[in-house]
């Protein structure tokens, strides 16, 4: 895979220095003058807008709808990071394919943003590392942080303007944050049931949760008979009544748990990606948190205050 994936860069290397001596490089995001900014997950797709404002055309590379950690970057993909301003990643756990598709990188302008760094990775499960950072709002707000930091970099001018949207970005984090301590705190169960793969971790640690996921952290990882019939049991000794499904992937498992046990099912969102219509709807992220936090309220039948 990783010889695959240096071939591929360096393959699009020469597709951008083709394009741009036949002057036809330009910019894949904006001819408006504009920072162009090249993200990989939704999450930081929803934090470079925000934060860069009207400053910044932002591009998701993940296409509509397409489960993040099945993705694979194309020639097309590395052209569009070469003639960018910026590009920003989650880190090296979620995107394992970044570190040679940016040897092949020729920008020398091109602000490379680790939007991990600064952040203690230390939630596993087995033998993998747990990267959805982002589930863990004080690590969103250092995530955003790194991007605002780059955007100051790119344009100096502007510093106030990102420092004012970055601030305006956390405090709703913090009411966000508040919020899920709030309605999370007198519920009859703390225990979450997913039948998907191990994404929550660092959500359930911060709210003192209980967190059983069906699959590892790759949702390449099938669950044996075993995994199945030990869900199956939690469930019906713990008396759960919901079990949660993940976005953007096949939610048979989760179905097949539900009929086993008569549990209903509720979508719990991870933010990986959004669908077609919700990009197109400017859905945020935090549209989707306050909607994973509906639902789990009524599945860990939560107590209205």
């Amino acid at each position: 895979m990783k010889k695959f994936l240096l071939i591929l860069a360096i393959l699009a290397a020469i597709i951008f220095v083709i394009f741009a001596l036949t002057g036809r490089q330009g910019q894949p995001t904006s001819d408006s003058g504009k920072i162009t900014i090249i993200t990989t997950l939704f999450p930081l797709f929803d934090m470079a807008r925000d934060i860069g404002g009207s400053d910044v055309q932002v591009t998701l590379m993940l296409p509509p709808g397409v489960e993040a950690h099945a993705f694979e970057p194309t020639p097309s993909d590395i052209v569009k990071i070469n003639t960018a301003d910026i590009f920003v990643y989650t880190g090296k756990f979620m995107e394992p394919w970044v570190e040679d598709i940016l040897k092949g990188v020729t920008n020398k302008n091109l602000i490379i943003v680790d939007s991990s760094a600064g952040i203690s990775i230390n939630e596993q499960t087995g033998d993998q590392i747990d990267p959805h950072i982002w589930l863990d709002f004080d690590n969103a707000k250092m995530m955003a942080e790194n991007i605002e930091q780059a955007l100051a970099k790119k344009s100096p001018n502007n510093i106030d303007y990102y420092a004012l949207q970055l601030q305006n970005y956390s405090s709703e984090l913090d009411s966000l944050d508040n919020q899920y301590k709030t309605e999370l705190t007198n519920c009859k169960t703390n225990q979450i049931i997913y039948g998907g793969h191990y994404a929550f971790g660092y959500l359930a640690r911060r709210y003192d949760l209980k967190y059983s996921a069906l699959q590892g952290v790759s949702p390449d990882a099938e669950p044996t008979a075993q995994d199945l019939v030990r869900l199956v049991e939690e469930i019906k000794i713990s008396d759960i009544k919901y079990i949660f499904y993940e976005e953007l992937a096949s939610p048979k498992l989760a179905q097949t748990i539900a009929r086993e046990t008569g549990a209903k099912l509720l979508l719990l969102n991870a933010a990986h990606n959004i669908t077609r219509d919700q990009l197109a709807a400017g859905v945020s992220f935090f549209d989707l948190m306050r909607a994973n936090l509906d639902n789990l309220k009524i599945g860990l039948e939560c107590q209205t205050k």
